[in-house]
């Protein structure tokens, strides 16, 4: 009788997220550093007419500006899923699930570094948004990976559970 195989952890895996996860931040900072040294508050800066335009402001809430009094909140979610990226990494079934989980916690890492590191202040500082599309929220780059993260890790679940086996490499 065949028994079982369990299914094997990729300790490489958590490399992924580590990598991944990184790259996401430091590009996300770096390019939320040029936006505020060149673009001012509040004034849009378009770059394909009124639909997709540059708009610098600094969201202490959520996505959609949403829970501005919760800021401190939101630190300590992002902060439990980067820490939580880093421990569920190795025990992923996939790359691809591997990748987007790093997407996901590479955007929550830069937007972390916001709330340590920006005014007001340590745990409380306010996220840098920056671009619009459309009569669409202002966001920025953390945000965009953050979604595709979440798609990709999602996709990469459904792949994997349907085609009935744990694909290791």
């Amino acid at each position: 009788m065949d028994q079982p195989t369990k299914p094997r952890t990729a300790p490489r895996h958590l490399g992924l997220v580590v990598a991944v996860m990184l790259v996401v931040a430091a590009v996300d900072q770096l390019v939320k550093h040029i936006m505020v040294a060149w673009l001012e508050p509040g004034v849009p800066h378009p770059v394909i007419g009124d639909w997709f335009r540059f708009y610098l402001l600094f969201n202490p809430g959520a996505a959609f500006s949403m829970g501005q009094n919760s800021t401190w909140l939101f630190t300590t979610l992002q902060l439990a899923f980067v820490v939580g990226a880093l421990w569920f990494g190795p025990r992923v079934a996939s790359r691809w699930e591997a990748f987007g989980l790093a997407l996901v916690a590479g955007g929550a890492l830069g937007n972390l570094c916001d709330r340590f590191f920006r005014p007001p202040g340590f745990w409380f500082g306010h996220v840098v948004d920056y671009i619009s599309v459309g009569r669409f929220a202002v966001f920025n780059l953390a945000d965009a990976s953050i979604t595709v993260g979440v798609v990709i890790f999602v996709l990469a679940t459904f792949v994997t559970e349907r085609k009935g086996h744990v694909d290791a490499g």
